[in-house]
């Protein structure tokens, strides 16, 4: 599959609704592009192209960084479950010597590219799974660790909360978007700040969602 052709063929370079500085290669309709996705791959059951839309907390994160540009300035910076790329073009946005934006979907990689491209940034990206091993496995330690909106599913929550929590224990600072996903563990962290995102109903059965930035505690 010729990923960067059947993006640019399926998508629109559009601002972000929250973080107009950010362009993005988005799907306009979510069934369309996963069916699509799905002939494309000759596959059934493919996983959803999360990489095509701008989901609420990574919004809300990278609004936050552009915001408070000192966070990240300077820093290496892991983007765990980059999809579109988002919240790494934030940080390199707002100054972070390094990003690199790590998912295991080979189009969201691809889709990372185009994005980072279209915003005169350069990102580096992974399709390991980092999730597998301690931070020091992926490359780090990094300064910074960024998440945006991965606790949707039970057992993904529960392996990123125990990588994240060995990258804080490592000396790095945790930043997560997030809406209050099903499986967030609010408790392990501290809200710095609150946005109304605007969204697709399409997605979030809401116009808009009230979404934080968490700092892992």
């Amino acid at each position: 599959m010729d990923g960067p052709r059947f993006i640019l063929a399926n998508t629109k370079l559009l601002p972000v609704p929250l973080v107009t500085e950010i362009v993005l290669h988005l799907a306009e309709k979510s069934l369309p592009i996963w069916r699509r996705t799905e002939e494309e791959l000759g596959q059934i059951n493919v996983p959803p192209p999360y990489w095509a839309f701008a989901w609420a907390g990574g919004q809300a994160l990278a609004r936050y960084l552009i915001d408070n540009a000192s966070l990240v300035a300077g820093c290496r910076v892991l983007d765990l479950g980059s999809g579109s790329g988002l919240t790494a073009i934030a940080a390199r946005l707002a100054g972070a010597a390094g990003v690199l934006a790590a998912d295991i979907d080979a189009l969201a990689l691809d889709a990372v590219r185009l994005n980072a491209a279209a915003n005169g940034v350069d990102v580096a990206t992974t399709g390991d799974d980092l999730l597998a091993g301690p931070p020091e496995a992926a490359g780090g330690p990094f300064g910074v660790v960024l998440v945006g909106d991965l606790f949707y599913e039970r057992g993904l929550a529960e392996r990123v909360l125990a990588f994240i929590e060995a990258a804080r224990a490592g000396g790095g600072d945790i930043l997560v978007g997030d809406p209050r996903r099903s499986y967030f563990p609010r408790e392990r962290f501290r809200p710095l700040a609150e946005y109304s995102v605007p969204v697709t109903r399409e997605l979030e059965d809401a116009e808009i969602k009230r979404t934080a930035v968490w700092r892992l505690a």
